[in-house]
């Protein structure tokens, strides 16, 4: 009895492939955490100096988290354990292991989860999408700019759509094999432990 060979990935294969690769690097939590806070910390638009200072920490707060979580992934123990780690230049530093021996016993096969130039750009992208879809909230760009020139206007305007189209083409030109925390997948990145 022959078995048969994997059937080729198809276009739509393709196509839900990339859109679940790009689902993963957008941060849709931060920006829901960022929607739910930014009505009050921005008193809806009628900001006064402590709404100002309120909101520039939570977008800086929020922006850090999204960086953060761009250096995250996941591994499978032997247990069957899903374990969460921040990436390093040493490979995958997980956060919950319990002792130095278990490091020492796992570093073969979490070094190849080192930090890599790529894990930058994604990064950088996640955190400047973030940045735009906060900026294009109404509330903050009343508090921030409460008298824009035309020129501001357009920039806030269309930023959006610049950035959206950017940073897709980014994220699906340089695709991640990171599956951190906050990934949906409950199936994580590999079987290294």
């Amino acid at each position: 009895m022959t078995t048969a060979a994997p059937a080729p990935k198809t276009v739509s294969d393709k196509v839900i492939s990339s859109t679940a690769n790009l689902a993963q690097l957008l941060p849709t939590g931060t920006v829901l955490a960022y929607q739910a806070l930014a009505p009050s910390f921005t008193n809806h638009g009628d900001c006064n100096a402590a709404n100002r200072w309120l909101s520039g920490v939570l977008v800086t707060i929020l922006a850090a988290f999204c960086v953060f979580f761009s250096f995250t992934d996941s591994v499978v123990g032997k247990d069957g354990k899903i374990y969460y780690g921040l990436a390093t230049r040493r490979g995958l530093d997980v956060f919950n292991l319990s002792d130095e021996e278990e490091h020492k016993e796992w570093a073969h096969e979490l070094k190849p989860l080192r930090l890599r130039p790529l894990d930058f750009i994604h990064a950088f992208f996640t955190a400047m999408v973030f940045l735009t879809v906060a900026f294009s909230d109404v509330g903050l760009q009343s508090c921030f700019f409460q008298n824009p020139s035309s020129n501001t206007k357009e920039l806030l305007k269309n930023l959006p759509l610049g950035m959206a189209f950017l940073s897709s083409f980014i994220f699906l030109i340089f695709p991640t094999k990171r599956k951190g925390i906050g990934y949906t997948d409950s199936s994580p990145n590999r079987k290294a432990l």
